[in-house]
């Protein structure tokens, strides 16, 4: 099948997810109206995907004029990511971040296409991460695939891509997050 063809196809078929996405979106216009935060994180390209998020929050989207979202991409210094992951461990690096700048309130948002697996050791920075939102009273959501992995069952609400091709899953997260931009930017105004 061409790649457009199957990207296409996989993108139509994420209208089932639109009652998930409106829970999401007023989930992040809470956070923004109690003056909480949006943490955001995945590994590589899910990272820069969540990156790319976070600026449409803080900046803008389409309403040039509107107030920013604070939010934050919690992979974003690597001086800190270097000097943990040295002394410690990178697999508990993200919950280290969630444990200094997460509060009740805010919304935590994971970007995997796998999912995460404890047990073989894939992707536990952020189910770890998870973890400890969970323990301080944050919203869990997570995007992802395959499986759906560790995060589909510990995070409070998630959309699994039905893929197993990293690249078709990425293409997914990023429609979805481009979606809730829209819907936030409509509630705003």
């Amino acid at each position: 099948m061409d790649y457009f063809d199957e990207v296409g196809k996989k993108i139509e078929n994420l209208k089932k997810h639109n009652s998930i996405i409106l829970d999401i979106i007023e989930d992040i216009y809470k956070a923004y109206k109690s003056d909480s935060q949006i943490l955001v994180s995945g590994n590589g390209g899910s990272c820069s995907d969540g990156s790319h998020f976070v600026g449409e929050l803080v900046c803008t989207f389409i309403d040039k004029n509107r107030k920013p979202i604070k939010a934050i991409e919690l992979s974003s210094s690597s001086a800190e990511i270097t000097a943990w992951s040295n002394d410690f461990s990178y697999s508990t690096f993200l919950e280290r971040k969630i444990e200094t700048h997460g509060k009740k309130g805010d919304v935590a948002i994971f970007l995997s296409t796998s999912g995460g697996d404890i047990k073989k050791g894939s992707t536990i920075n952020l189910v770890n991460a998870c973890m400890k939102a969970k323990e301080k009273g944050i919203i869990t959501i997570s995007l992802i695939g395959k499986t759906g992995g560790d995060l589909k069952n510990i995070s409070d609400k998630y959309i699994l891509i039905d893929s197993n091709k990293t690249s078709i899953i990425q293409e997914c997260h990023m429609s979805i997050l481009h979606k809730i931009c829209y819907g936030i930017e409509e509630k705003l105004l």
